[in-house]
């Protein structure tokens, strides 16, 4: 009898031991579970057309500005070249405002001025002599009369010459010549227009990135806007991890956070970017021993110093402040 009552109370006595090692092998209160999550940028053209040829893979680091892809651009082409030709002629007609008339037509204006003056010079020299004639008494007035008149004329036809002359060597009238500048303006922003529309058939990488995902192969047609690839910087990959409301007021914005995932040589220094304004439900996979439904604020942590040689979108990851961990 004795023996199995000592039996009992060595029973009794395993009880609160039992309870302490449970309670040691359960996560940490301090640690919140969560997962690697990744800001994918999605590259597309704003244009459609046939896929000619993708220059990355799946896997693959690009560097910025690296070629993507390259989609047919025969039609953007020839609209750049039409483009270009309607330039070339608008400029060409408003540089010719600018000039005179070309240089055969004032030399035949300036032959006409020529001769004009030396008929004038003549009917001068008419008109003297027919006056001596008309004090000398050998002819009538009349015929001085009519001297006088071609002289007028003739030096009339000299003024008109010269001032024909003139306007031959002027440029055209300035509301003409504006009209046509702005012409020549308006078809160099086409051309720009078809250019841009030429460059938007080649995409380069618009950061240095991983190419996460490629969703067209060469010969497909994509739509305007399509996303052709997807790239993944490696600042863009984050922890996002839950914190129940009772703790919330453990967090803060720029606190800083140790990340531990399995495999990880050592934790991932980060620092909170993000606390959800509205609270939610316990997600139904969450990657934890130990979750129950209650009420959690979702938070985000960006690595300080971007790691995605050992974080991975979708990695579970525990998150723990970093003042709690200790150093052996």
């Amino acid at each position: 009898m004795c023996v199995q009552l000592s039996s009992v109370w060595r029973g009794l006595l395993m009880v609160p031991l039992l309870l302490m090692l449970v309670a040691c092998s359960e996560p940490s209160a301090s640690a919140w579970s969560g997962y690697a999550e990744g800001d994918f940028v999605y590259v597309a053209s704003p244009l459609a057309g046939r896929l000619d040829s993708i220059a990355v893979q799946a896997g693959q680091n690009v560097t910025k500005n690296a070629l993507l892809f390259t989609l047919d651009a025969e039609v953007e082409r020839a609209a750049s070249d039409e483009a270009a030709a309607r330039l070339a002629s608008a400029r060409a007609q408003a540089a010719n405002t600018d000039k005179g008339r070309r240089s055969e037509e004032i030399a035949v204006t300036e032959a006409q001025l020529a001769q004009a003056q030396a008929n004038a010079a003549w009917t001068r020299s008419e008109l003297a002599r027919q006056q001596q004639l008309v004090v000398q008494g050998f002819i009538s007035k009349s015929r001085l009369d009519d001297a006088t008149t071609a002289a007028n004329q003739a030096q009339a036809h000299v003024a008109e010459l010269a001032a024909a002359l003139r306007v031959a060597r002027l440029p055209a009238r300035v509301d003409e010549r504006m009209a046509l500048q702005a012409s020549a303006t308006a078809a160099n922003d086409v051309l720009r227009q078809s250019k841009w529309r030429e460059r938007q058939k080649q995409q380069a990488a618009p950061l240095d990135a991983l190419v996460s995902d490629v969703f067209f192969r060469a010969g497909e047609f994509v739509p305007a806007g399509q996303a052709v690839l997807s790239l993944l910087p490696s600042q863009n990959v984050k922890a996002r991890f839950f914190v129940p409301q009772a703790e919330l007021a453990k967090v803060a914005t720029g606190q800083k956070v140790e990340l531990v995932c399995d495999g990880c040589p050592a934790p991932v220094a980060a620092h909170i970017t993000r606390i959800a304004t509205q609270a939610e439900y316990t997600p139904p996979v969450i990657y934890s021993n130990a979750q129950r439904s209650k009420l959690v604020f979702m938070v985000e942590a960006l690595p300080d110093v971007p790691a995605t040689a050992h974080l991975h979108p979708g990695q579970p990851l525990d998150v723990r402040p970093a003042t709690a961990v200790t150093k052996p």
